[in-house]
Protein backbone atom coordinates (compact mmCIF):
# COMPACT_ATOMS: atom_id res chain seq x y z
CA UNK A 1 0.00 0.00 0.00
CA UNK A 2 1.33 3.43 -0.95
CA UNK A 3 2.39 5.89 1.63
CA UNK A 4 0.88 8.57 -0.01
CA UNK A 5 -2.65 6.67 -0.62
CA UNK A 6 -2.91 6.42 3.21
CA UNK A 7 -2.08 9.91 4.10
CA UNK A 8 -4.70 11.11 1.69
CA UNK A 9 -7.22 8.20 3.04
CA UNK A 10 -6.43 9.64 6.68
CA UNK A 11 -7.11 13.05 5.56
CA UNK A 12 -10.33 12.53 3.61
CA UNK A 13 -12.03 10.68 6.64
CA UNK A 14 -11.06 13.56 9.02
CA UNK A 15 -12.27 16.19 6.32
CA UNK A 16 -15.72 14.00 6.06
CA UNK A 17 -16.77 11.44 8.79
CA UNK A 18 -14.73 13.05 11.52
CA UNK A 19 -16.63 16.70 10.71
CA UNK A 20 -19.88 14.91 9.91
CA UNK A 21 -20.30 12.94 12.46
CA UNK A 22 -17.89 14.62 15.08
CA UNK A 23 -17.65 18.63 14.77
CA UNK A 24 -20.83 18.84 13.45
CA UNK A 25 -22.49 16.98 16.61
CA UNK A 26 -20.52 18.84 18.54
CA UNK A 27 -21.53 22.36 17.43
CA UNK A 28 -25.05 21.46 17.59
CA UNK A 29 -24.64 20.37 21.65
CA UNK A 30 -22.56 23.79 22.17
CA UNK A 31 -25.03 25.40 20.64
CA UNK A 32 -28.26 23.80 22.94
CA UNK A 33 -25.77 23.78 25.77
CA UNK A 34 -25.36 20.44 25.87
CA UNK A 35 -21.72 19.58 25.72
CA UNK A 36 -21.30 17.58 28.95
CA UNK A 37 -21.20 14.03 29.16
CA UNK A 38 -24.53 12.51 30.31
CA UNK A 39 -24.44 10.52 33.75
CA UNK A 40 -23.75 7.10 32.97
CA UNK A 41 -27.05 4.86 32.60
CA UNK A 42 -27.83 1.63 30.87
CA UNK A 43 -29.07 3.32 28.06
CA UNK A 44 -26.01 5.93 27.79
CA UNK A 45 -23.65 2.79 27.62
CA UNK A 46 -26.19 1.17 24.80
CA UNK A 47 -25.57 4.45 23.11
CA UNK A 48 -21.70 4.25 23.43
CA UNK A 49 -21.80 1.30 21.73
CA UNK A 50 -23.89 2.19 18.84
CA UNK A 51 -21.75 5.33 18.72
CA UNK A 52 -18.42 2.62 18.57
CA UNK A 53 -20.01 0.32 16.32
CA UNK A 54 -20.97 2.57 13.85
CA UNK A 55 -16.93 4.14 13.97
CA UNK A 56 -16.29 0.58 13.48
CA UNK A 57 -18.33 0.00 10.65
CA UNK A 58 -16.79 3.42 9.25
CA UNK A 59 -13.12 2.45 10.20
CA UNK A 60 -13.61 -1.25 8.16
CA UNK A 61 -15.24 0.65 5.06
CA UNK A 62 -12.13 2.39 4.81
CA UNK A 63 -9.94 0.04 5.08
CA UNK A 64 -11.89 -1.57 2.26
CA UNK A 65 -10.96 1.11 0.02
CA UNK A 66 -7.80 1.24 0.65
CA UNK A 67 -6.90 -2.66 0.36
CA UNK A 68 -9.39 -3.77 -2.14
CA UNK A 69 -10.36 -0.56 -4.11
CA UNK A 70 -6.95 1.16 -3.95
CA UNK A 71 -8.34 4.85 -3.24
CA UNK A 72 -10.12 6.64 -0.72
CA UNK A 73 -13.67 7.63 0.31
CA UNK A 74 -13.77 11.09 -1.09
CA UNK A 75 -15.58 11.39 -4.21
CA UNK A 76 -12.54 13.02 -5.73
CA UNK A 77 -10.17 10.20 -5.11
CA UNK A 78 -12.14 7.13 -5.45
CA UNK A 79 -11.14 3.28 -5.35
CA UNK A 80 -9.64 2.26 -8.42
CA UNK A 81 -11.99 -1.28 -8.20
CA UNK A 82 -14.97 -2.23 -6.92
CA UNK A 83 -15.10 -2.90 -3.58
CA UNK A 84 -17.19 -5.66 -2.88
CA UNK A 85 -15.61 -7.58 0.05
CA UNK A 86 -15.41 -6.87 3.88
CA UNK A 87 -18.78 -5.24 5.12
CA UNK A 88 -19.45 -4.39 1.38
CA UNK A 89 -20.59 -8.03 0.34
CA UNK A 90 -23.66 -7.14 3.32
CA UNK A 91 -24.85 -3.61 2.25
CA UNK A 92 -23.49 -1.11 -0.67
CA UNK A 93 -22.82 1.35 1.51
CA UNK A 94 -21.64 0.38 4.71
CA UNK A 95 -19.38 3.48 5.46
CA UNK A 96 -22.97 5.76 5.53
CA UNK A 97 -24.81 2.99 7.43
CA UNK A 98 -21.91 3.61 10.05
CA UNK A 99 -21.88 7.45 10.19
CA UNK A 100 -25.74 7.06 10.51
CA UNK A 101 -25.30 4.56 13.48
CA UNK A 102 -22.68 7.27 15.34
CA UNK A 103 -25.18 10.21 14.83
CA UNK A 104 -28.36 7.83 16.26
CA UNK A 105 -26.26 7.35 19.07
CA UNK A 106 -24.88 10.47 19.80
CA UNK A 107 -28.41 12.15 19.34
CA UNK A 108 -29.46 8.68 22.26
CA UNK A 109 -26.82 9.83 24.29
CA UNK A 110 -27.47 13.36 24.50
CA UNK A 111 -31.01 13.19 24.25
CA UNK A 112 -30.68 15.48 21.90
CA UNK A 113 -33.86 16.28 19.57
CA UNK A 114 -31.59 18.31 16.75
CA UNK A 115 -29.29 15.83 16.81
CA UNK A 116 -32.13 13.22 16.36
CA UNK A 117 -33.12 15.71 12.92
CA UNK A 118 -29.91 16.52 11.85
CA UNK A 119 -29.08 12.28 11.54
CA UNK A 120 -32.63 12.57 9.27
CA UNK A 121 -31.10 15.39 7.55
CA UNK A 122 -27.94 13.46 7.01
CA UNK A 123 -29.74 10.41 5.61
CA UNK A 124 -31.91 12.28 3.37
CA UNK A 125 -28.94 14.14 1.92
CA UNK A 126 -26.73 10.62 1.61
CA UNK A 127 -29.51 8.78 -0.01
CA UNK A 128 -30.12 11.29 -2.74
CA UNK A 129 -26.18 11.73 -3.10
CA UNK A 130 -26.28 8.20 -3.72
CA UNK A 131 -29.35 7.48 -5.92
CA UNK A 132 -28.57 10.75 -7.96
CA UNK A 133 -24.55 10.95 -8.37
CA UNK A 134 -22.86 8.13 -6.90
CA UNK A 135 -24.54 4.84 -8.56
CA UNK A 136 -24.98 6.68 -11.54
CA UNK A 137 -21.18 7.45 -11.50
CA UNK A 138 -20.09 3.45 -10.35
CA UNK A 139 -21.91 2.40 -13.14
CA UNK A 140 -20.23 4.60 -15.84
CA UNK A 141 -16.93 3.90 -14.11
CA UNK A 142 -17.50 0.22 -13.41
CA UNK A 143 -20.26 -0.88 -15.99
CA UNK A 144 -21.53 -4.31 -15.81
CA UNK A 145 -19.10 -5.35 -12.88
CA UNK A 146 -20.99 -2.59 -10.73
CA UNK A 147 -24.44 -3.89 -12.26
CA UNK A 148 -24.55 -7.43 -10.90
CA UNK A 149 -23.01 -6.06 -7.41
CA UNK A 150 -25.85 -3.60 -7.17
CA UNK A 151 -28.28 -6.60 -8.06
CA UNK A 152 -26.76 -8.72 -5.63
CA UNK A 153 -25.96 -6.18 -2.77
CA UNK A 154 -29.02 -4.06 -0.82
CA UNK A 155 -28.28 -0.40 -0.72
CA UNK A 156 -28.81 0.33 3.05
CA UNK A 157 -28.96 -1.89 6.01
CA UNK A 158 -27.14 -4.98 6.12
CA UNK A 159 -28.19 -7.82 5.01
CA UNK A 160 -27.91 -11.30 6.90
CA UNK A 161 -26.33 -13.38 3.97
CA UNK A 162 -23.22 -12.39 2.24
CA UNK A 163 -23.57 -11.90 -1.53
CA UNK A 164 -21.98 -14.00 -3.42
CA UNK A 165 -20.16 -11.57 -5.71
CA UNK A 166 -17.02 -10.64 -3.11
CA UNK A 167 -14.16 -11.49 -4.00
Amino acid sequence: MKPALVIRAGLYVFLIPVVVAGYVPFRILRAGGRVHLPPISIASALAFVCILLGSGIVAASVWAFLTEGHGTLAPIDPPKRVVVGGLYRFTRNPMYDGVLLVLLGEAWMFRSLPLLCYAAGFLVVVHLFVVIFEERALESRFGAEYRAYRAAVPRWGFRSRRSSNAR
